[in-house]
Protein backbone atom coordinates (compact mmCIF):
# COMPACT_ATOMS: atom_id res chain seq x y z
CA UNK A 1 0.00 0.00 0.00
CA UNK A 2 1.46 3.34 -1.07
CA UNK A 3 0.56 6.63 0.58
CA UNK A 4 1.97 10.07 1.33
CA UNK A 5 1.57 11.93 4.60
CA UNK A 6 1.73 15.73 4.83
CA UNK A 7 1.32 17.94 7.89
CA UNK A 8 0.00 21.45 7.35
CA UNK A 9 1.36 24.38 9.33
CA UNK A 10 -1.61 24.26 11.70
CA UNK A 11 -0.91 20.59 12.49
CA UNK A 12 -3.66 19.02 10.35
CA UNK A 13 -2.58 15.74 8.75
CA UNK A 14 -3.21 14.93 5.09
CA UNK A 15 -2.96 11.36 3.79
CA UNK A 16 -2.96 10.81 0.02
CA UNK A 17 -3.15 7.28 -1.35
CA UNK A 18 -3.39 7.33 -5.15
CA UNK A 19 -4.27 4.05 -6.87
CA UNK A 20 -3.72 4.48 -10.61
CA UNK A 21 -6.11 1.75 -11.74
CA UNK A 22 -8.90 2.59 -9.26
CA UNK A 23 -12.20 3.62 -10.90
CA UNK A 24 -13.32 5.54 -7.78
CA UNK A 25 -11.96 7.93 -5.20
CA UNK A 26 -12.98 8.47 -1.58
CA UNK A 27 -12.45 11.54 0.56
CA UNK A 28 -12.75 11.09 4.31
CA UNK A 29 -12.35 13.69 7.02
CA UNK A 30 -11.83 12.12 10.44
CA UNK A 31 -11.49 13.58 13.91
CA UNK A 32 -10.00 11.82 16.89
CA UNK A 33 -12.99 12.32 19.11
CA UNK A 34 -16.03 10.29 20.04
CA UNK A 35 -18.11 9.34 23.04
CA UNK A 36 -15.16 8.55 25.31
CA UNK A 37 -14.11 12.19 25.05
CA UNK A 38 -17.44 13.43 26.38
CA UNK A 39 -18.71 14.34 29.84
CA UNK A 40 -21.80 12.86 31.44
CA UNK A 41 -23.83 16.00 30.81
CA UNK A 42 -23.05 15.99 27.08
CA UNK A 43 -22.80 12.25 26.39
CA UNK A 44 -24.15 11.77 22.88
CA UNK A 45 -22.92 15.12 21.55
CA UNK A 46 -20.33 13.61 19.19
CA UNK A 47 -22.99 11.55 17.42
CA UNK A 48 -25.57 14.37 17.45
CA UNK A 49 -22.96 16.72 15.96
CA UNK A 50 -22.21 14.23 13.19
CA UNK A 51 -25.85 14.51 12.08
CA UNK A 52 -25.80 18.30 12.14
CA UNK A 53 -22.93 18.68 9.69
CA UNK A 54 -25.26 17.59 6.89
CA UNK A 55 -28.00 20.15 7.64
CA UNK A 56 -26.74 22.87 5.33
CA UNK A 57 -23.96 25.35 4.59
CA UNK A 58 -23.98 28.83 3.04
CA UNK A 59 -23.11 27.35 -0.36
CA UNK A 60 -25.49 24.40 -0.01
CA UNK A 61 -28.22 25.71 2.31
CA UNK A 62 -30.18 22.51 2.97
CA UNK A 63 -29.73 18.79 3.41
CA UNK A 64 -31.44 18.34 0.06
CA UNK A 65 -28.87 20.56 -1.67
CA UNK A 66 -26.03 18.44 -0.29
CA UNK A 67 -27.73 15.15 -1.12
CA UNK A 68 -28.81 16.28 -4.62
CA UNK A 69 -25.27 17.20 -5.63
CA UNK A 70 -23.77 13.93 -4.43
CA UNK A 71 -26.64 11.84 -5.80
CA UNK A 72 -26.21 13.68 -9.09
CA UNK A 73 -22.77 12.13 -9.56
CA UNK A 74 -23.83 8.69 -8.30
CA UNK A 75 -21.82 9.23 -5.13
CA UNK A 76 -21.98 7.31 -1.89
CA UNK A 77 -21.65 9.35 1.30
CA UNK A 78 -22.23 9.08 5.01
CA UNK A 79 -20.71 9.64 8.42
CA UNK A 80 -20.11 7.58 11.55
CA UNK A 81 -19.32 8.09 15.21
CA UNK A 82 -17.34 5.71 17.38
CA UNK A 83 -15.98 5.89 20.90
CA UNK A 84 -12.67 7.33 19.74
CA UNK A 85 -13.26 8.77 16.25
CA UNK A 86 -15.82 10.46 14.01
CA UNK A 87 -15.66 10.27 10.22
CA UNK A 88 -17.31 12.06 7.28
CA UNK A 89 -16.85 10.59 3.82
CA UNK A 90 -17.92 10.69 0.19
CA UNK A 91 -17.05 8.37 -2.68
CA UNK A 92 -17.46 8.95 -6.41
CA UNK A 93 -16.06 7.81 -9.74
CA UNK A 94 -12.60 9.24 -10.31
CA UNK A 95 -13.86 11.79 -12.84
CA UNK A 96 -15.94 13.37 -10.06
CA UNK A 97 -13.48 12.95 -7.19
CA UNK A 98 -13.07 16.71 -6.92
CA UNK A 99 -16.81 17.15 -6.42
CA UNK A 100 -16.93 14.59 -3.62
CA UNK A 101 -14.02 16.33 -1.87
CA UNK A 102 -15.54 19.78 -2.37
CA UNK A 103 -18.90 18.78 -0.91
CA UNK A 104 -17.40 17.04 2.11
CA UNK A 105 -15.02 19.93 2.74
CA UNK A 106 -17.90 22.39 2.61
CA UNK A 107 -19.98 20.25 4.96
CA UNK A 108 -17.10 19.90 7.42
CA UNK A 109 -15.84 23.48 7.34
CA UNK A 110 -18.99 25.54 6.80
CA UNK A 111 -21.94 23.80 8.46
CA UNK A 112 -24.45 26.33 9.83
CA UNK A 113 -25.69 24.40 12.88
CA UNK A 114 -29.03 26.16 12.68
CA UNK A 115 -31.01 26.04 15.94
CA UNK A 116 -34.20 25.00 14.11
CA UNK A 117 -32.39 22.08 12.47
CA UNK A 118 -30.97 21.05 15.85
CA UNK A 119 -34.45 20.89 17.32
CA UNK A 120 -35.77 18.87 14.36
CA UNK A 121 -32.90 16.40 14.53
CA UNK A 122 -33.61 15.53 18.16
CA UNK A 123 -36.61 13.48 17.04
CA UNK A 124 -34.61 11.63 14.38
CA UNK A 125 -31.92 10.65 16.88
CA UNK A 126 -34.45 9.48 19.45
CA UNK A 127 -36.01 7.28 16.75
CA UNK A 128 -32.55 5.97 15.91
CA UNK A 129 -32.19 5.11 19.60
CA UNK A 130 -35.52 3.26 19.52
CA UNK A 131 -34.41 1.39 16.42
CA UNK A 132 -31.27 0.11 18.15
CA UNK A 133 -33.31 -0.88 21.19
CA UNK A 134 -35.30 -3.15 18.86
CA UNK A 135 -32.09 -4.77 17.58
CA UNK A 136 -31.01 -7.10 20.42
CA UNK A 137 -28.16 -8.58 18.39
CA UNK A 138 -26.60 -5.09 18.34
CA UNK A 139 -27.78 -3.87 21.72
CA UNK A 140 -26.28 -6.83 23.58
CA UNK A 141 -22.82 -5.78 22.35
CA UNK A 142 -23.33 -2.29 23.77
CA UNK A 143 -24.42 -3.84 27.07
CA UNK A 144 -21.21 -5.88 27.11
CA UNK A 145 -19.14 -2.69 27.03
CA UNK A 146 -21.48 -1.09 29.60
CA UNK A 147 -20.62 -4.04 31.85
CA UNK A 148 -16.87 -3.91 31.20
CA UNK A 149 -16.33 -0.19 31.63
CA UNK A 150 -19.24 0.87 33.82
CA UNK A 151 -20.10 4.49 34.44
CA UNK A 152 -17.14 5.89 32.52
CA UNK A 153 -17.04 7.52 29.07
CA UNK A 154 -15.80 4.25 27.56
CA UNK A 155 -18.76 2.44 29.11
CA UNK A 156 -21.43 4.89 27.96
CA UNK A 157 -23.49 4.40 24.80
CA UNK A 158 -22.28 6.39 21.80
CA UNK A 159 -25.76 7.72 21.08
CA UNK A 160 -26.12 9.04 24.63
CA UNK A 161 -29.17 9.16 26.92
CA UNK A 162 -32.49 10.54 25.70
CA UNK A 163 -32.40 13.30 28.31
CA UNK A 164 -29.22 14.73 26.76
CA UNK A 165 -30.58 14.51 23.23
CA UNK A 166 -33.59 16.56 24.30
CA UNK A 167 -31.63 19.28 26.09
CA UNK A 168 -28.33 19.91 24.23
CA UNK A 169 -28.23 23.47 22.90
CA UNK A 170 -26.44 25.13 19.99
CA UNK A 171 -23.87 26.66 22.35
CA UNK A 172 -23.02 23.16 23.61
CA UNK A 173 -22.23 22.04 20.07
CA UNK A 174 -20.17 25.12 19.26
CA UNK A 175 -18.16 24.73 22.47
CA UNK A 176 -17.51 21.05 21.75
CA UNK A 177 -16.43 21.87 18.20
CA UNK A 178 -14.01 24.49 19.49
CA UNK A 179 -12.50 22.00 21.94
CA UNK A 180 -12.29 18.81 19.85
CA UNK A 181 -12.30 19.80 16.17
CA UNK A 182 -8.82 21.30 16.27
CA UNK A 183 -6.32 20.88 13.44
CA UNK A 184 -4.00 18.46 15.27
CA UNK A 185 -6.97 16.17 15.88
CA UNK A 186 -8.09 16.02 12.23
CA UNK A 187 -6.97 13.85 9.33
CA UNK A 188 -8.05 14.40 5.72
CA UNK A 189 -7.48 11.34 3.56
CA UNK A 190 -8.13 10.81 -0.15
CA UNK A 191 -7.65 7.39 -1.72
CA UNK A 192 -8.21 5.89 -5.17
CA UNK A 193 -8.15 7.63 -8.54
CA UNK A 194 -7.51 11.37 -8.22
CA UNK A 195 -5.08 14.13 -9.20
CA UNK A 196 -2.60 14.15 -6.33
CA UNK A 197 -1.16 17.63 -6.86
CA UNK A 198 -4.49 19.41 -7.33
CA UNK A 199 -6.03 17.54 -4.41
CA UNK A 200 -3.27 18.47 -2.01
CA UNK A 201 -3.38 22.12 -3.07
CA UNK A 202 -7.16 22.14 -2.56
CA UNK A 203 -6.87 20.65 0.94
CA UNK A 204 -4.06 23.02 1.90
CA UNK A 205 -6.10 26.02 0.73
CA UNK A 206 -9.32 25.08 2.51
CA UNK A 207 -8.10 23.44 5.73
CA UNK A 208 -5.16 25.65 6.69
CA UNK A 209 -7.29 28.06 8.71
CA UNK A 210 -8.55 25.51 11.21
CA UNK A 211 -7.09 26.53 14.59
CA UNK A 212 -4.59 24.28 16.35
CA UNK A 213 -3.90 23.78 20.01
CA UNK A 214 -5.43 20.37 20.67
CA UNK A 215 -4.28 18.07 23.47
CA UNK A 216 -5.77 14.57 23.56
CA UNK A 217 -7.18 13.75 26.98
CA UNK A 218 -9.57 11.03 28.08
CA UNK A 219 -10.57 9.31 31.29
CA UNK A 220 -8.64 6.07 31.59
CA UNK A 221 -10.51 2.97 32.67
CA UNK A 222 -9.63 0.57 35.45
CA UNK A 223 -9.40 -2.57 33.33
CA UNK A 224 -9.24 -4.95 36.29
CA UNK A 225 -11.83 -7.17 37.92
CA UNK A 226 -11.74 -9.84 40.63
CA UNK A 227 -14.57 -12.19 39.66
CA UNK A 228 -16.93 -13.00 36.76
CA UNK A 229 -19.49 -10.30 35.93
CA UNK A 230 -22.85 -10.49 34.17
CA UNK A 231 -25.49 -8.07 32.91
CA UNK A 232 -28.94 -9.52 32.28
CA UNK A 233 -31.49 -7.47 30.33
CA UNK A 234 -34.85 -9.20 30.37
CA UNK A 235 -36.97 -8.35 27.36
CA UNK A 236 -39.54 -10.12 25.23
CA UNK A 237 -37.66 -11.24 22.13
CA UNK A 238 -37.87 -14.05 19.61
CA UNK A 239 -34.28 -15.05 20.29
CA UNK A 240 -31.88 -14.80 23.21
CA UNK A 241 -28.68 -12.96 22.31
CA UNK A 242 -25.59 -13.12 24.47
CA UNK A 243 -21.98 -11.98 24.46
CA UNK A 244 -19.39 -13.74 26.58
CA UNK A 245 -15.76 -12.76 26.68
CA UNK A 246 -12.69 -11.74 28.61
CA UNK A 247 -10.64 -8.61 29.20
CA UNK A 248 -7.47 -8.67 27.11
CA UNK A 249 -4.99 -6.00 25.95
CA UNK A 250 -4.84 -2.43 24.67
CA UNK A 251 -4.24 -1.62 21.00
CA UNK A 252 -0.49 -1.25 21.45
CA UNK A 253 0.14 -4.64 23.08
CA UNK A 254 2.79 -6.85 21.51
CA UNK A 255 0.31 -9.73 21.81
CA UNK A 256 -2.42 -8.12 19.68
CA UNK A 257 -1.57 -10.28 16.66
CA UNK A 258 -1.67 -13.50 18.66
CA UNK A 259 -4.99 -12.35 20.09
CA UNK A 260 -6.46 -11.79 16.61
CA UNK A 261 -5.36 -15.25 15.56
CA UNK A 262 -6.86 -16.75 18.70
CA UNK A 263 -10.21 -15.09 17.97
CA UNK A 264 -10.08 -16.31 14.36
CA UNK A 265 -9.43 -19.89 15.44
CA UNK A 266 -12.27 -19.78 17.95
CA UNK A 267 -14.98 -18.02 15.95
CA UNK A 268 -13.63 -16.25 12.90
CA UNK A 269 -15.21 -18.26 10.14
CA UNK A 270 -17.38 -21.19 9.08
CA UNK A 271 -14.59 -23.67 9.88
CA UNK A 272 -13.78 -22.12 13.27
CA UNK A 273 -14.08 -24.18 16.43
CA UNK A 274 -17.17 -22.47 17.80
CA UNK A 275 -19.01 -22.33 14.49
CA UNK A 276 -18.52 -26.08 14.13
CA UNK A 277 -19.43 -26.91 17.74
CA UNK A 278 -22.39 -24.54 18.21
CA UNK A 279 -23.94 -24.41 14.75
CA UNK A 280 -22.84 -27.35 12.63
CA UNK A 281 -22.78 -30.14 15.22
CA UNK A 282 -25.68 -29.00 17.40
CA UNK A 283 -27.72 -26.53 15.34
CA UNK A 284 -28.05 -24.18 18.32
CA UNK A 285 -27.44 -20.91 16.49
CA UNK A 286 -27.44 -19.26 13.11
CA UNK A 287 -24.87 -16.71 14.14
CA UNK A 288 -21.85 -17.44 16.31
CA UNK A 289 -18.70 -15.38 16.01
CA UNK A 290 -15.69 -14.30 18.03
CA UNK A 291 -13.88 -11.00 17.65
CA UNK A 292 -11.50 -8.58 19.32
CA UNK A 293 -11.92 -4.91 20.29
CA UNK A 294 -9.10 -2.72 21.52
CA UNK A 295 -8.77 0.83 22.82
CA UNK A 296 -5.85 2.96 23.98
CA UNK A 297 -5.97 1.53 27.48
CA UNK A 298 -8.15 -1.59 27.36
CA UNK A 299 -9.46 -4.40 25.18
CA UNK A 300 -11.42 -7.62 25.06
CA UNK A 301 -12.10 -10.83 23.15
CA UNK A 302 -15.75 -11.87 22.98
CA UNK A 303 -18.09 -14.37 21.37
CA UNK A 304 -21.58 -13.33 20.21
CA UNK A 305 -24.33 -15.89 19.83
CA UNK A 306 -28.09 -15.84 19.13
CA UNK A 307 -30.04 -18.91 20.27
CA UNK A 308 -33.48 -20.25 21.09
CA UNK A 309 -34.36 -19.20 24.64
CA UNK A 310 -34.17 -22.72 26.06
CA UNK A 311 -30.68 -23.25 24.62
CA UNK A 312 -28.95 -20.32 26.32
CA UNK A 313 -27.19 -22.32 29.04
CA UNK A 314 -26.22 -25.08 26.64
CA UNK A 315 -24.65 -22.69 24.14
CA UNK A 316 -22.86 -20.70 26.85
CA UNK A 317 -21.44 -23.89 28.32
CA UNK A 318 -20.04 -24.92 24.92
CA UNK A 319 -18.35 -21.55 24.39
CA UNK A 320 -16.74 -21.62 27.83
CA UNK A 321 -15.55 -25.20 27.31
CA UNK A 322 -13.87 -24.16 24.07
CA UNK A 323 -12.18 -21.26 25.87
CA UNK A 324 -10.84 -23.67 28.50
CA UNK A 325 -9.86 -26.25 25.92
CA UNK A 326 -7.73 -23.88 23.84
CA UNK A 327 -6.01 -22.56 26.97
CA UNK A 328 -5.26 -26.09 28.14
CA UNK A 329 -4.33 -27.77 24.84
CA UNK A 330 -3.38 -24.90 22.55
CA UNK A 331 -3.50 -25.26 18.75
CA UNK A 332 -1.50 -27.21 16.21
CA UNK A 333 0.63 -25.75 13.44
CA UNK A 334 -1.90 -26.57 10.71
CA UNK A 335 -4.76 -24.78 12.46
CA UNK A 336 -2.56 -21.76 13.15
CA UNK A 337 -1.41 -21.57 9.54
CA UNK A 338 -5.03 -21.63 8.36
CA UNK A 339 -5.88 -18.76 10.72
CA UNK A 340 -2.93 -16.72 9.46
CA UNK A 341 -3.96 -17.14 5.85
CA UNK A 342 -7.55 -16.32 6.78
CA UNK A 343 -6.59 -13.00 8.40
CA UNK A 344 -4.25 -12.02 5.58
CA UNK A 345 -6.82 -12.92 2.94
CA UNK A 346 -9.59 -10.96 4.60
CA UNK A 347 -7.30 -8.01 5.12
CA UNK A 348 -6.53 -7.97 1.39
CA UNK A 349 -10.21 -8.23 0.45
CA UNK A 350 -11.07 -5.57 2.99
CA UNK A 351 -8.81 -3.09 1.21
CA UNK A 352 -10.02 -3.60 -2.34
CA UNK A 353 -11.91 -0.34 -2.77
CA UNK A 354 -11.07 3.32 -2.30
CA UNK A 355 -13.38 3.77 0.69
CA UNK A 356 -11.81 0.80 2.48
CA UNK A 357 -8.32 2.21 1.93
CA UNK A 358 -9.29 5.73 2.99
CA UNK A 359 -10.97 4.60 6.20
CA UNK A 360 -8.09 2.25 7.06
CA UNK A 361 -5.42 4.93 6.66
CA UNK A 362 -7.39 7.69 8.37
CA UNK A 363 -8.38 5.47 11.30
CA UNK A 364 -4.82 4.31 11.91
CA UNK A 365 -3.49 7.85 11.81
CA UNK A 366 -6.25 9.32 13.99
CA UNK A 367 -6.41 6.62 16.64
CA UNK A 368 -2.82 5.36 16.79
CA UNK A 369 -0.94 8.43 15.46
CA UNK A 370 0.88 6.09 13.07
CA UNK A 371 0.07 3.92 10.08
CA UNK A 372 1.04 0.27 9.93
CA UNK A 373 0.67 -0.92 6.35
CA UNK A 374 -0.92 -4.33 5.64
CA UNK A 375 2.37 -5.80 4.45
CA UNK A 376 3.94 -5.16 7.86
CA UNK A 377 0.91 -6.55 9.66
CA UNK A 378 1.10 -9.71 7.54
CA UNK A 379 4.74 -10.22 8.55
CA UNK A 380 3.89 -9.79 12.21
CA UNK A 381 1.02 -12.24 11.89
CA UNK A 382 3.38 -14.77 10.33
CA UNK A 383 5.78 -14.49 13.27
CA UNK A 384 3.19 -15.64 15.81
CA UNK A 385 3.98 -19.16 17.04
CA UNK A 386 1.91 -22.01 18.42
CA UNK A 387 3.48 -21.24 21.80
CA UNK A 388 2.36 -17.60 21.59
CA UNK A 389 -1.25 -18.68 21.06
CA UNK A 390 -1.31 -20.94 24.10
CA UNK A 391 0.54 -18.42 26.28
CA UNK A 392 -2.00 -15.71 25.45
CA UNK A 393 -4.94 -18.12 25.85
CA UNK A 394 -3.73 -19.12 29.31
CA UNK A 395 -3.31 -15.48 30.29
CA UNK A 396 -6.75 -14.27 29.23
CA UNK A 397 -9.08 -17.23 29.76
CA UNK A 398 -9.47 -16.89 33.51
CA UNK A 399 -12.57 -16.52 35.64
CA UNK A 400 -11.46 -13.15 36.99
CA UNK A 401 -11.51 -11.73 33.44
CA UNK A 402 -14.86 -13.23 32.41
CA UNK A 403 -17.88 -11.11 31.43
CA UNK A 404 -21.33 -11.96 30.11
CA UNK A 405 -24.22 -9.86 28.76
CA UNK A 406 -27.57 -11.20 27.59
CA UNK A 407 -30.92 -10.01 26.24
CA UNK A 408 -33.88 -12.35 26.43
CA UNK A 409 -37.15 -13.01 28.26
CA UNK A 410 -36.33 -16.12 30.28
CA UNK A 411 -32.85 -15.86 31.75
CA UNK A 412 -32.10 -17.95 34.84
CA UNK A 413 -29.58 -15.69 36.54
CA UNK A 414 -28.57 -18.26 39.17
CA UNK A 415 -27.92 -20.84 36.48
CA UNK A 416 -25.86 -18.38 34.49
CA UNK A 417 -23.83 -17.45 37.57
CA UNK A 418 -23.02 -21.11 38.19
CA UNK A 419 -21.71 -21.51 34.61
CA UNK A 420 -19.50 -18.41 34.55
CA UNK A 421 -16.16 -19.92 35.42
CA UNK A 422 -13.02 -20.86 33.52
Amino acid sequence: MHYEKHILKNGLRVILAPVAEAPTATAIIMTGTGSRYEKKENNGISHFLEHLFFKGTEKRPTTLDIATELDGIGGAYNAFTGKDRTGYWAKANKENAHIALDVMSDVFLNAKFDAKEINKERGAIIQEMRMYEDMPSRRVEELFENLLYGDTPLGWDIIGPEENIKTLKRNDFMSYLDQKYRAENIVVCVAGGFDKKKTFEYIKKHFSEIPGGYVREFEKVNDVQKKPQSLVYKKKTDQTNFVVGVRTFDMFSKDRYALSLLATILGGGMSSRLFIEVRERRGLAYRVSTGVESYHDAGYLATHCGVEHKNLEKALDIVLKEYKKIARNGVDAKELKKAKECIKGRMAMGLESSDDIAEYLASQEVIRDEITIPEVIAKRIDRVSVGDIQRVAKEIFRSDRLNFSVIGPDVDEKKIASLLKL
